[in-house]
Order: structure tokens, then C-alpha cells, then sequence
């Protein structure tokens, strides 16, 4: 009789030693992203009470508050004890949500704490998902990402069906300003999660060799080295290129998205997203379930990394040809499955070949203040070529198209690069200045 362990190995490629800590990883960014869909919801219906130029404005300021939070979370990696950075992180981020509920019953004209909420759940959508993964790539080896990431990233999946879920049954009875008060509550929990992953990783899958353990010391250095580690890592530089590439179909999505629920009330819109989020996510529960852990190990990095922005070329190419609403939606639910489900868990690999501080210190530089750098460069480009030039839907699909194939080429050539390259040589690099590939 096959053992219950077996079994769960079999599926999902863990193996035994690993399936705790594992586990526990899928369970804190369930919490995570329940926490973060629960707001999410709320966030994108105030987008429809502004016109393309006004959200592209604030895109704008959104990069420019990325690079400034992104620096001062430099200076936090380096003068806080790594044993209670991730955890400060979380805990501050959910006092914050507190604080824009007391506020929202405060102020009589709320236009701007509703462009602050926005920007600021904007913010936290990428720098909660990438300080995550850097304590995923800090306590899991390189070869152990590729079979374990897909499974965790499922638990990302399930809470993002849970949290819209609470947000369309809470939003019709108490109002979407209460939403805030459920994500603080909520995030709060990953909070000893957090120290009990970390004792994991020495006791049980026995990953010192991953690095040196900081338990009790700090992770040091300039504080500002995460950007000069980019700027310096020709490796690093391939990451934020695929994520610039992946920001304009986003981009073109996103405000296709808000221009047509205008017509909908705040509440109604965010009933409406909240659902699509629900589809989206148990689409990309299914995916990471069943097939990024296995795309990875048997096709390799270049195929993976490619194989969703070659659909969505595809798949604008149709949109060109078909500009209808139905089409739109069914590409929107696609690119968000595909890139939550495969492209995201597949990218976050890739940061297991650099060093410790890098992924502490480059990566929210490279997840946070250059995808948000892509956002407003891609919405000036769209409200320029839509509110000036007047291109209508199927040319902007086009250009999508077009764009979506240079996004495959580049995941093409980042995961040879990926194949080729060492947590070792990387660092090698950084010291001596010799970035050469290979």
C-alpha cells in the first residue's frame, strides 16, 4: 500500500525531508495574498472614476515612490537583524491599512486618500510578493526551486481565490472601506510563520550551505548596494528587461479593463473584479498545481519562461483582429492565470543564482522600482497613443502582439543564461567586473 507521503511526493515532486517547510511556505503566502486580494478589489474599482491621463500620472509617481521605498528598505536590510526584518516588513505594512480606514472616516473630500490608497496598495502589491520570495530563495537550493516554487506558488493561487471571495461577500454588506480592516487583521499571521521557517531550514532540510545563517547577525553591507549590484549585473539587467517587456501587456490590459467598467458604480466594480479575480486564481491554482514544477524540470528554463508570452502574442494578434469585449476579458483572465500560474513562479528562480544580498538588496530593486518604472513608461505610451494619436483597441493589440514576441525572445535567451550560471560566478563577477554570460 503506497504511504500517504509517497503519494504527495509523487504528485508534486517534494521530497519527504522538504514536504514541512514546504508546507508552511505554501501557507504563509496563502495568508499573503488573501491579505492582498482582499484590497486589490478595492484598489482597481477607484481607477474608473479617473481618466487614462489621471492614472498615468499617478504610474508616474508610483516609480518615483518605488525608488524612494526601495532605498529605504536598503537601509532596513542593512541595520535591522535579519531574524526580524521579513516579519517587520508584514507588520508594517498592515498598521499602515489601519491607518487609511481611520482616515477614510475623517476626511470630507477623500479624492486624495483614495489616489494615496491607490498608490500605496500599488506599492505593496510587488514589495509583499518580492520580499516572499526572498526568503524563498533564501531557504531553498537552486535545484530545489525548480521542483518546489510551482507547488508554493500555488498556495499564492488559493489565497488569491479566498481573498476576492471575502471581498465580494464583505464589500455588499459593510462597504469596501472595511476591506481594510480584514487584510491588517489577516496579515498580521505570517508573523511567527516567518521564524518558524527559518528554523526549518536548519533543522529539517538542513540548507545551511544555501548560506551562511544571520540569524542573529545582520546581513550588513551599503545600503544602498542592491541598486549598484543591478546596474553592475548584466544578469540581473536580463530579469528587469523581461519584466519591462511584460509590464506593457499589463499596461494595455489593465487600462482596456478600466475604461470599461466606467459605467459601474465603486461598489459594483468592485463585486465585478473581485469575482474576476476568483476565475483568474483558480485557473493559476490549477497551473502551478499541475504544471510549473514539471515545465521546469522537463522542458527547462528558456521553454517556460517563453511559453506565455508566445500565447499572448498569439492571442493579441486575435484581439486585432476580433476587438470585441468577450475577447478582451478571455485574454485578460489568460495573461493573469499564465503569469501568476508559470511566468511568476519561473521568474523567481532565477534569483537563485545570485548572491545572498542580492536577492535582499537588487531584487526589490529589480521587482519593484523597474516594474513600476515600466508602468509609467507603458501608461504614457498608452494614454500618448489613445488620448492623443486616437489608435483604437485592435492597433493597440498589434503593437501588444509585437511586443509580447520580443518579451518571448528575451525568456528565451535569460533562461540559457539562467542554465549556464552559478550563485559563485555571480558573485566573482560583482567583485572583479567581469559580467561576461557565460
Amino acid at each position: 500500500m503506497i504511504k500517504p507521503t509517497e503519494l504527495f511526493k509523487s504528485a508534486t515532486l517534494i521530497e519527504k525531508s522538504e514536504q514541512k517547510a514546504v508546507l508552511v511556505s505554501f501557507f504563509l503566502v496563502f495568508i499573503l495574498m488573501a491579505a492582498y486580494y482582499i484590497l486589490r478589489p478595492v484598489r482597481d474599482a477607484m481607477a474608473s472614476d479617473w481618466t487614462n491621463t489621471e492614472i498615468s500620472v499617478l504610474w508616474n509617481i508610483q516609480f518615483f515612490l518605488s525608488l524612494a521605498f526601495v532605498a529605504m528598505y536598503g537601509i532596513a536590510v542593512s541595520r535591522v537583524n535579519f531574524k526580524y526584518l521579513v516579519p517587520t516588513v508584514y507588520g508594517f505594512f498592515a498598521v499602515s491599512f489601519v491607518c487609511f480606514y481611520l482616515g477614510s472616516s475623517l476626511v470630507t473630500n477623500p479624492v486624495l486618500l483614495d489616489k494615496g490608497f491607490y498608490l500605496w496598495v500599488s506599492l505593496f502589491s510587488l514589495f509583499h510578493v518580492s520580499v516572499f520570495w526572498s526568503l524563498m530563495a533564501d531557504l531553498y537550493n537552486k535545484e530545489q526551486s525548480k521542483r518546489l516554487f510551482g507547488f508554493i506558488a500555488v498556495g499564492a493561487s488559493a489565497g488569491a481565490i479566498i481573498g476576492p471571495l471575502i471581498a465580494a461577500a464583505a464589500v455588499s454588506v459593510t462597504g469596501s472601506e472595511t476591506l481594510m480592516l480584514w487584510s491588517s487583521l489577516i496579515m498580521l499571521l505570517p508573523l511567527p510563520i516567518i521564524f518558524y521557517l527559518q528554523y526549518l531550514k536548519i533543522t529539517v532540510m538542513g540548507n545551511e550551505e544555501v548560506s551562511v545563517d544571520l540569524s542573529h547577525l545582520r546581513i550588513g553591507g551599503n545600503s544602498l548596494a542592491g541598486f549598484k549590484q543591478f546596474f553592475f549585473s548584466p544578469y540581473l539587467i536580463g530579469i528587469a528587461a523581461f519584466i519591462l517587456l511584460y509590464t506593457a501587456i499589463s499596461s494595455f490590459a489593465y487600462f482596456e479593463q478600466t475604461n470599461l467598467l466606467r459605467g459601474y458604480t465603486r461598489d459594483e466594480r468592485t463585486e465585478i473584479l473581485a469575482i474576476l479575480a476568483v476565475v483568474v486564481n483558480v485557473l493559476t491554482f490549477i497551473l502551478g498545481f499541475f504544471a510549473t514544477g514539471r515545465l521546469a524540470t522537463k522542458l527547462g528554463m528558456p521553454t517556460t519562461l517563453a511559453i506565455i508570452p508566445l500565447f499572448m502574442s498569439a492571442a493579441l494578434l486575435i484581439l486585432a483582429f476580433a476587438p470585441i469585449l468577450t475577447v478582451l476579458l478571455a485574454l485578460q483572465v489568460a495573461r493573469q492565470a499564465g503569469n501568476y500560474g508559470v511566468t511568476r513562479p519561473a521568474r523567481e528562480m532565477l534569483f537563485t543564482a545570485v548572491p545572498r544580498e542580492s536577492r535582499f538588496k537588487a531584487k526589490p530593486v529589480v521587482d519593484v522600482a523597474i516594474y513600476r518604472g515600466g508602468d509609467a513608461v507603458w501608461s504614457s505610451a498608452f494614454a500618448a497613443l489613445t488620448d492623443g494619436v486616437g489608435l483604437g483597441i485592435a492597433a493597440m493589440a498589434a503593437i501588444g502582439a509585437g511586443i509580447a514576441a520580443i518579451w518571448a525572445a528575451t525568456g528565451v535567451a535569460l533562461g540559457r543564461v539562467f542554465n549556464n550560471r552559478s550563485v559563485d560566478q555571480e558573485q566573482s563577477d560583482l567583485m572583479s567586473g567581469d559580467f561576461s554570460p557565460n
